[in-house]
């Protein structure tokens, strides 16, 4: 289930002597960079991985710390700071899961910087463009052990893409969370099972070899 609510622990009245501040000086620098810092790492060392003699398997463990590590930024900290909106998920007495989905009161009056705003939504939606195309990329190289890594890319930027998207237009537009919670968490299964079977299972003999002798 899923339900919109205003933050509740923010307040959209400026402090005192932010009425004048420079609206050309970012309010939060480090949360500006670190929205770009991880989900670029994560980009580069796909692309420049095999140039710089990382292995698929190192590659594939750098790359899924640094999209984990992105989503988790975005998801709780740079979408509050950056743009005031958040989502999340809870339990309730009842044992339902819930999505949340909040907005601060009175957004285009808020404390949003507008150019921390402009990066936040570059970024969002920026980066599940560029894995898209690498998808299709690494299926016209024939690159499918690679395809495992741009196809991560989409799932997890395009997770905090829809969850923030419910948040700015409301709960009414699209479908509903509760199917594409269900839809990625599928899709995040099926993904890890067929990249754990093809790690960690060895592949059968050919019916054409024959064992060695020891003389």
């Amino acid at each position: 289930m899923a339900s919109n609510a205003p933050l509740l622990d923010d307040d959209d009245t400026p402090a005192f002597g932010e009425e004048n501040e420079d609206q050309g000086k970012l309010k939060h620098p480090v949360v500006t960079l670190f929205h770009l810092l991880f989900r670029t790492a994560a980009l580069l060392t796909y692309l420049l991985g095999s140039m710089l003699g990382l292995g698929f398997i190192t590659c594939f463990i750098i790359v899924m710390l640094l999209l984990s590590a992105d989503f988790w930024t975005v998801k709780n900290i740079t979408g509050r700071l950056m743009v005031g909106l958040r989502w999340w998920n809870h339990v309730d007495d009842e044992g339902v899961s819930r999505w949340v989905y909040e907005s601060r009161k009175g957004l285009s009056q808020s404390r949003v910087h507008p150019a921390e705003a402009r990066v936040f939504w570059a970024a969002l939606y920026t980066f599940p463009a560029i894995w898209a195309v690498l998808i299709v990329v690494a299926i016209f190289r024939f690159s499918f052990a690679w395809l495992v890594l741009p196809v991560l890319g989409v799932l997890l930027n395009g997770a905090n893409v829809y969850g923030y998207l419910r948040c700015r237009y409301g709960a009414n537009q699209g479908i509903t969370a509760s199917l594409g919670s269900t839809a990625s968490d599928f899709m995040r299964g099926q993904v890890l099972k067929n990249i754990t079977s093809m790690m960690f299972t060895k592949p059968a003999p050919s019916a054409t070899s024959q064992p060695q002798q020891t003389i």
